[in-house]
């Protein structure tokens, strides 16, 4: 296939998905009736896609081990890539956890031990069949991307390299529970989402006669996720079990690490690189939460599964492909970000590094001074602002998906955030100035209160006044010295406190300023500390390092071919998808509120007949001079029906808090046609320690 270079200059940025129908192997889909039996008695569901005559010639296998439902949630995305591995030379499986889906068993929690355990078993499994030559890869994106870092660790014999997209090595600091140590909103959001997929029933087609039993095992004290994670506030040892950089040497397989710089996983790339000591590769694109081969904002998209191909083709089979030589890291250097909080595609151009760390890369030191970024120290002078609770309107969501056309998703226009932080920025910049990696603050800080958050963001302000973030961090400074055993903040006297922010590939333009933006407020992105804090910021000894990237010199990367995939599945669209995103202000109380409304619409697969939906309504709400009235709450709901099968769940959670304790309030309806079958309301009390 031709190969061409896809960036944002000209037509190539346009670039539409090819459907490619006309695949090298004819496939074979086995849908009803593929069982793959544990040790422990449970069976899980599996879909496979074949090469026809792979029972003949046996091939190696890739493996997607999710619990989202591959009968009808995630069936149109995986139909086309799983298709095309197929049609490429492989046994493609998509495998639902125990208790999730079509398999049988009951799933209380992510990441689990016996999940983990369960997906070496699956291996191992995959490995015996007739189809199979005994390789076996394992991929996935977010939950699969996590739980193939995971069950690589376990080192099964069987499995010899693993494609990750989207993910973390670290599931405290870098998910989407806690970021630096502060409760993000997100935690909601996505708690919600799963604890609306816990009581859903398999498919009583695929199922049998002992769906109903499995499904009454699954309603049996189904949990709230929200209060098991929020009652873990510090990296302790319920986070440090699948966070495989605990020990990345138990890594013994070959790992090719994917993101996107609108993702919020993008910085598990570079500590992957760095951390393995297996042959490695990273990728990041300009995309947000989803494969790189997708159509979803912001582009240039490119071809992925051809990419993961010359990786499986490579480790698999053996086969020379030219993936190794690239170098070891591959990412998508923005230049000149939108400063809109929805676009179709991101100016740039690819860029490469032989090795992670790079040698090339130099720290480039400006002065917090009180005249702006220095390159040298100014006078001491103390600088200080309480930031109203409403500061953070502009910085979008913490992980967006890139689908909704009328954002808020992405970060925005800076400007207003910036009028109500403590700012340094530089004069016009004489030439371009490239960085790539880790920006970091260190500051000689005070605060008033005990608990209080720092949030750092690098603006890039145009010549027209216009502030697109090119990264931030955010760092509850009660974990200053760590994530293990948070100290309350000294108040009233300097403390020196040092602030990673988001690994990032960014190009300041001659002419632009770069600019650092501090605040002690987030909102709708983290959930409040307890009080207005007081922040001063004393100049002349705080720093910000920059890893500046020279403009030339770097190694020569191949070019990407065209995005491609295989055919969708046959699909109805019964009601349109939906997405709205609506943000009010009460004029007398200054109350802000955000909403968001998105919705799978109604769909019919026509392969079973099954129509489904899931919609999510998230409502946010705060005033400027309260954190305590802080309101977030999620209503998730879900329909599944054919004919006389039709089942209808609700699961709401609502979070608002006191000085010492969140109060979360949470409900879960489970209907089977009109007949409620499950009512469960929590009001829970969480202590709050230091958050």
């Amino acid at each position: 296939m031709a190969r061409m270079r896809v960036d944002c200059h000209g037509a190539a940025g346009v670039t539409i998905m090819r459907i490619v129908d006309a695949l090298p192997s004819k496939v074979e889909v086995r849908e009803e009736g593929v069982w793959i039996p544990l040790k422990r008695g449970v069976r899980l569901a599996a879909r496979i896609w074949l090469p026809d005559d792979a029972e003949h010639n046996p091939v190696p296998a890739l493996l997607e081990y999710l619990p989202y439902r591959k009968r009808d949630m995630t069936r149109p995305g995986d139909e086309p890539k799983h298709a095309w591995f197929a049609g490429h030379g492989y046994a493609s499986l998509r495998v639902d956890l125990a208790g999730a889906g079509d398999s049988f068993g009951v799933m209380r929690d992510e990441y689990t031990r016996q999940e983990l355990e369960d997906g070496r078993e699956v291996i191992a499994w995959i490995a015996r069949q007739s189809w199979c030559t005994g390789n076996v890869g394992m991929f996935g994106i977010s939950w699969g991307g996590f739980n193939s870092l995971q069950v690589a660790a376990l080192q099964p014999p069987e499995l010899k390299a693993v494609v990750t997209s989207c993910s973390t090595d670290d599931r405290y600091g870098d998910d989407m529970h806690y970021m630096g140590g502060c409760l993000l909103n997100d935690n909601l959001d996505w708690g919600t989402t799963f604890f609306g997929i816990l009581p859903l029933p398999g498919d009583p087609l695929v199922m049998g006669e002992d769906w109903r039993t499995n499904w009454q095992a699954r309603l049996e004290d189904v949990p709230c996720p929200v209060e098991t994670w929020m009652r873990h506030q510090t990296r302790d040892s319920y986070w440090r079990h699948g966070s495989v950089c605990e020990d990345y040497d138990a890594i013994r397989c070959p790992v090719f690490a994917v993101g996107g710089w609108l993702d919020g996983y993008s910085n598990a790339v570079f500590r992957l690189l760095a951390g393995l000591d297996v042959p490695r590769l990273g990728l990041i694109g300009p995309h947000a939460h989803q494969w790189g081969h997708m159509e979803t904002a912001p582009g240039p998209h490119f071809g992925f599964l051809q990419e993961m191909l010359r990786w499986w083709d490579h480790w698999l089979k053996h086969k020379e492909t030219g993936v190794m030589e690239e170098p070891m890291l591959r990412v998508f250097l923005q230049d000149g970000v939108p400063p809109r909080s929805w676009y179709r595609d991101c100016p740039g151009h690819w860029i490469g590094e032989v090795t992670w760390p790079s040698q090339r890369i130099c720290n480039r030191r400006y002065h917090l001074n009180p005249d702006g970024l220095g390159g040298e120290a100014g006078r001491h002078e103390p600088r200080s602002a309480v930031a109203p609770q409403t500061l953070g309107l502009a910085g979008g969501e913490w992980c967006p998906y890139g689908t909704g056309g009328d954002g808020p998703e992405f970060p925005g226009d800076q400007r207003q955030d910036d009028g109500a932080s403590i700012t340094f920025e530089t004069p016009p910049l004489d030439a371009d100035i490239d960085i790539l990696g880790q920006p970091v603050v260190e500051l000689d800080l005070e605060v008033d209160r005990p608990v209080a958050y720092l949030i750092a963001r690098l603006n890039d302000v145009r010549p027209d006044g216009a502030v697109s973030r090119a990264s931030f961090g955010v760092l509850n400074l009660t974990h200053r010295h760590g994530h293990d055993e948070p100290e309350a903040m000294p108040t009233g006297s300097p403390t020196t406190v040092q602030l990673t922010l988001n690994d990032c590939a960014y190009r300041f333009r001659k002419g632009h300023r770069i600019r650092m933006s501090l605040s002690t407020t987030y909102w709708p992105m983290l959930f409040p500390a307890p009080e207005p804090v007081l922040l001063t910021v004393h100049t002349g000894t705080s720093v910000l390092d920059l890893p500046v990237r020279p403009a030339t010199g770097g190694p020569r990367i191949g070019e990407f071919e065209e995005p491609e995939q295989a055919p969708a599945m046959a699909m109805t669209q019964i009601a349109a998808p939906q997405s709205r995103n609506v943000t009010t202000i009460d004029q007398q109380s200054g109350r802000l509120e955000v909403t968001s409304e998105r919705g799978s619409g109604t769909y019919r697969i026509e392969d079973h007949g099954l129509e489904f939906a899931r919609d999510t309504f998230e409502r946010m709400s705060i005033t400027p001079d309260d954190p305590l009235s802080a309101e977030s709450e999620v209503v998730v709901t879900t329909h599944m029906k054919r004919g006389d099968f039709e089942v209808n769940v609700r699961a709401r959670t609502h979070l608002r808090a006191s000085r010492e304790q969140f109060h979360l309030a949470a409900d879960l309806d489970v209907r089977e046609g009109r007949t409620r079958i499950l009512t469960r309301r929590w009001s829970v009390p969480i202590d709050r320690h230091l958050v």
